[in-house]
């Protein structure tokens, strides 16, 4: 797919998820605004070697225009926050970076990576409130684009940038981040807009952890599927939490990662999940959860960092032992091997 001069190489999604009937996806085509999303806004000559040197992604080697997975980890490898990182220009033509990420992190992170600024020509800030943000899904990307002026010639600086995702659930998903007082007609016109809770639940089915306030601090990188993901680059030098990274990906197997599963009630970033084999211990965590569209018989859908063996062997609850029921669904992606 091709915006704004913009190539990104999206996997097909061809895995038989169970998702709710068509009539139900219907409300997930159009715009919804995402309060729940922050950005945190990287300028300056330096801003590229700079994060560079912070986030597990290779950040030196991004066009203008692209968008790349990333995660920012502690000393010991836990991951802080994780990022949708979009490279553009501003308005003076220099390169900048927007961090898109989950709101509530978003004033802590930046303060966080701005203590490691030092004497780089570089300004970490929060600016969600600069920046509105859409999820724009089904049939409304291709008008969005049209109406959001987004193909200006030369990569010129334009108030709104459109940043493509995997798609979930076989529907096409991306991003509007824009400064324009009026984002774009479609959000307000749109014949069955969606709301944020269906957008959460796309992004679940998408299989893309965002770390929360949950669970920062919970996980490392691979439990999160992030190699897999091409959210982890282990050729691109030193960053937090480099080495213990790379350690757990190069010596000895993988024992967590992360699934989508399906339960009848609801689910709660944070919320525990225990298996058969360990009653008094859990084998999990709930990442991210979302309603299901539809209606109070649709269910809900989450992604659950757990032991690999706990996935494999059934019998999942979470919240308790003999808690809320767990069905393990397929990924939209393949697991890369352990190394």
């Amino acid at each position: 797919m091709i915006i704004q001069g913009m190539t990104v190489s999206v996997s097909p999604d061809t895995s038989p998820l169970k998702v709710p009937p068509l009539r139900a996806l219907a409300c997930v085509h159009g715009a919804a605004r995402l309060h729940h999303l922050g950005v945190i806004r990287a300028t300056g000559a330096d801003a590229a070697s700079f994060l560079q040197g912070q986030l597990t992604q290779d950040v030196l080697t991004m066009a203008v225009g692209e968008t790349r997975l990333a995660a920012f980890c502690s000393a010991k490898g836990r991951v802080q926050a994780t990022f949708q990182v979009v490279k553009r220009l501003d308005a003076d033509g220099q390169a900048e970076f927007l961090l898109i990420c989950s709101r509530e992190l978003a004033a802590a992170t930046s303060k966080r990576l701005a203590m490691f600024v030092m004497r780089a020509k570089a300004k970490l800030s929060d600016a969600s409130e600069a920046f509105a943000i859409f999820g724009v899904t089904g049939d409304a990307i291709d008008k969005i684009a049209a109406d959001a002026d987004l193909a200006r010639p030369g990569g010129q600086f334009s108030e709104n940038s459109l940043v493509v995702l995997p798609p979930a659930a076989g529907l096409p998903r991306t991003l509007l981040v824009t400064t324009a007082a009026t984002p774009c007609e479609v959000a307000a016109t749109s014949a069955t807009p969606p709301d944020t809770h269906n957008w959460l639940w796309l992004e679940v089915m998408s299989g893309i952890a965002r770390v929360t306030s949950a669970t920062v601090d919970a996980f490392v990188p691979q439990m999160l599927n992030y190699e897999s993901l091409n959210g982890v680059n282990f050729k691109k030098g030193c960053y937090p939490g480099q080495e213990v990274v790379a350690r757990s990906q190069f010596r000895g197997t993988l024992k967590r990662r992360a699934y989508c599963v399906a339960s009848a009630a609801a689910l709660a970033e944070g919320d525990e999940v225990f298996g058969p084999a360990d009653a008094d211990q859990a084998c999990g965590t709930v990442v991210l959860a979302a309603k299901a569209p539809g209606d109070d018989e649709s269910g809900f859908n989450a992604i659950v960092s757990m032991q690999v063996s706990a996935a494999a062997g059934g019998g999942l609850t979470a919240k308790s032992p003999g808690g809320t029921a767990l069905t393990v669904l397929p990924l939209p992606y393949i697991l890369l091997d352990d190394v």
